[in-house]
């Protein structure tokens, strides 16, 4: 099935900010009391959810907000932190070419995400909503598909971790998985994914081209 809204995740989905994440983990570790990360302990918790990441490093939930906002700020400073994946770009700049309605909810800021993307291209997006909980996308999904004037169950989001298909679930939506990102893609089986996609040209599967046009009743 095509879907005539396509909402993409950030980190993890277009880019590649998983290796600049493990470089500053224990640095986050330290400064907020939690439990830092062996090298060899990264391939297990990549099985794992955001929930049982947090409870296995004593990472309270009430603390999940102030170490995300930490996290883009150091990724703020560091310009090369989360490259596009390997031909993103051009999969992106095909389905808008195609008339494809675009749309992108992610925990991380704005600015982040427009200096890996390009204002240009982001403009091009039908609705941008940043810095979104990452256990909170659900709200910013329903958002998004009333902004298009789209049923959300003729929306997909498209992520990388276990929060992002509960939250599409709760927005009444179908989820597509990658299989490059952030968690591992068995990980993800349990949210019944209606797509796994192993490579970026896989986008290219979900939009209906041909241009936006209001579904909602």
């Amino acid at each position: 099935m095509r879907y005539p809204l396509l909402i993409m995740d950030f980190d993890g989905t277009l880019a590649d900010s998983f290796p600049f994440f493990c470089q500053v983990f224990n640095q986050l570790a330290q400064q907020h009391g939690f439990r830092p990360v062996a090298g060899d302990e990264v391939a297990a918790l990549r099985q794992c959810s955001v929930r049982q990441i947090a409870r296995q490093l004593g990472l309270p939930l009430w603390k999940l907000p102030r170490v995300a906002r930490h996290f883009t700020q150091l990724m703020h400073d560091a310009p090369d932190s989360a490259p596009l994946f390997p031909g993103v770009g051009a999969v992106l700049d095909q389905l808008l070419q195609q008339g494809v309605t675009l749309a992108l909810v992610s925990s991380n800021v704005r600015r982040n995400v427009a200096r890996s993307l390009g204002e240009a291209r982001l403009a091009r997006f039908a609705a941008v909503e940043c810095g979104s909980a990452l256990l909170g996308k659900a709200h910013r999904l329903r958002q998004v598909a009333q902004r298009c004037q789209v049923r959300p169950e003729q929306a997909i989001y498209v992520g990388d971790q276990q929060a992002d298909g509960d939250a599409a679930r709760r927005a009444g939506m179908a989820f597509a998985a990658v299989s490059w990102g952030y968690a591992s893609l068995d990980s993800l089986r349990p949210c019944q994914p209606v797509h796994c996609l192993h490579q970026v040209e896989d986008f290219l599967l979900l939009g209906r081209p041909g241009g936006h046009r209001p579904i909602m009743a």
